[in-house]
C-alpha cells in the first residue's frame, strides 16, 4: 500500500494580469518596470509611443495622456504609485 505524502501548506498565488502603458523616453516607466521585475510579477509592455490604438483607448479608459499606467486586473494605476500597485497585487506593504 502506497502513502502519498501530504501535501504542503502553501498561500495559493494568484496569477494578475498586468499592463505596463510606457514610453521609451519616461524614466518613471522604466522605474514601474523594475519595481515589477523585482516582485517577479509578469506583465506586457506595452509603448503608446508606436502604438497610436493603444494610445487613444489609454486616454479613453484613463481620461490622462501621461505614462506609466500600470493596469492591474484591468483596473488603472496612472504614475508609480508603489504602494496601490502593492495592494491590487496582494503584496506584503
Amino acid at each position: 500500500m502506497s502513502r502519498v505524502p501530504p501535501t504542503l501548506s502553501r498561500p495559493t498565488e494568484r496569477a494578475h494580469r498586468v499592463l505596463v502603458f510606457t514610453t521609451p523616453s519616461c524614466p518613471w516607466c522604466t522605474r514601474a518596470k523594475q519595481y515589477l521585475r523585482q516582485q517577479n510579477v509578469k506583465f506586457r509592455e506595452v509603448d503608446v509611443s508606436r502604438d497610436s490604438a493603444a494610445a487613444r483607448d489609454l486616454v479613453r479608459r484613463t481620461g490622462q495622456m501621461g505614462v506609466p499606467v500600470v493596469e492591474i486586473d484591468g483596473r488603472p494605476i496612472v504614475g508609480f504609485d508603489k504602494p496601490q500597485i502593492d495592494r491590487l497585487l496582494g503584496l506584503a506593504a
